[in-house]
């Protein structure tokens, strides 16, 4: 069992006319993530020859994008996960929705409003869709990796019980409340799982498929990261706790389908449509002729 390392969920705190002002690692995650995607993004827009003709937008329209990004991002993640995981509590208590700062974000909900305003943006400016989706989903993994690593900072979202060499004894009540365990209890560190998968791997695999001419292929990009990101996501959630909502007696494992020991979780649930529209929308890029000339 490895101990959970001594790092505090705030980077500093501010002290100013009664008020404590702090900076939180999962705050600066998507602070980093945003700017550096912003940057990745800029720098495809640079190199028209990635996209077989032109770039889909100039590079300083991609900073009046990140701004429409941002509300996507906060807005859905947190809707989303008002309505995919607790929405009797928040129909009970509404007044809470907005509390952002008491956690309870959802990528699933989050990347549905990253489409939603990105279309809106795009509709608006004249900007090819499809095209603009492969930028952003080169850039998407950097931001993906770095949030679950402040999730581990953090000490939520952790895995389940285990007793493999590299399980980590969380902090917390909740995290040390494992049935039929005496003593420390040790639990996959999801996040890290995560982390190497969403964001290490799947950044490995588009930055090949960009150098590969993987732009000149509209949907290709996209398809690529919805597809990873959905089977990464149903695979770690096989070692990941389920949310405490959805565990019960008879329910130890928190399915929301099928059975007690076999079954899916939220997490699964709202994966497989990522992975069969991912894949949908790779089978029907690979079936189109590339845009201009191969890369040299």
């Amino acid at each position: 069992m490895i101990p959970f390392p001594d790092i505090s969920p705030e980077i500093f705190t501010i002290h100013l006319f009664g008020l404590s002002l702090s900076l939180r690692w999962y705050a600066l995650a998507y602070l980093v993530g945003l700017i550096l995607g912003w940057r990745i993004i800029v720098g495809l827009m640079r190199r028209p020859a990635l996209w077989g003709d032109s770039a889909p937008m100039r590079p300083e329209q991609v900073e009046e994008l990140l701004s429409w990004v941002v509300v996507g991002v906060v807005a859905g993640g947190r809707l989303g996960f008002v309505l995919f995981y607790e929405p009797a509590y928040y129909l009970s208590n509404p007044g809470q929705i907005l509390q952002l700062w008491n956690g309870g974000m959802s990528f699933h909900g989050g990347f549905l409003g990253v489409v939603l305003v990105s279309w809106i943006y795009c509709r608006r400016h004249g900007i090819a869709p499809l095209r603009l989706s492969d930028a952003m989903a080169v850039a998407a993994p950097i931001g993906l990796g770095l949030g679950r690593l402040a999730n581990f900072i953090n000490a939520e979202l952790w895995g389940r019980p285990t007793d493999l060499p590299w399980g980590v004894i969380f902090p917390g009540a909740a995290a040390q409340d494992c049935p039929g365990i005496t003593g420390l209890c040790a639990r996959h560190p999801s996040q890290l799982y995560e982390a190497a998968l969403e964001g290490v791997l799947l950044a490995l695999v588009l930055f090949l498929l960009v150098r590969r001419g993987g732009l000149r292929r509209p949907g290709l990009a996209l398809g690529t990261f919805v597809m990873g990101y959905g089977l990464s996501r149903f695979v770690v959630e096989f070692f990941r706790q389920a949310d405490a909502q959805f565990i019960t007696p008879d329910n130890p494992l928190g399915h929301v389908l099928g059975g007690a020991v076999w079954g899916l979780s939220m997490g699964q649930l709202l994966s497989l449509p990522m992975v069969l529209i991912g894949l949908a929308f790779v089978i029907h890029a690979r079936r189109r002729p590339a845009i201009g000339q191969a890369l040299a």
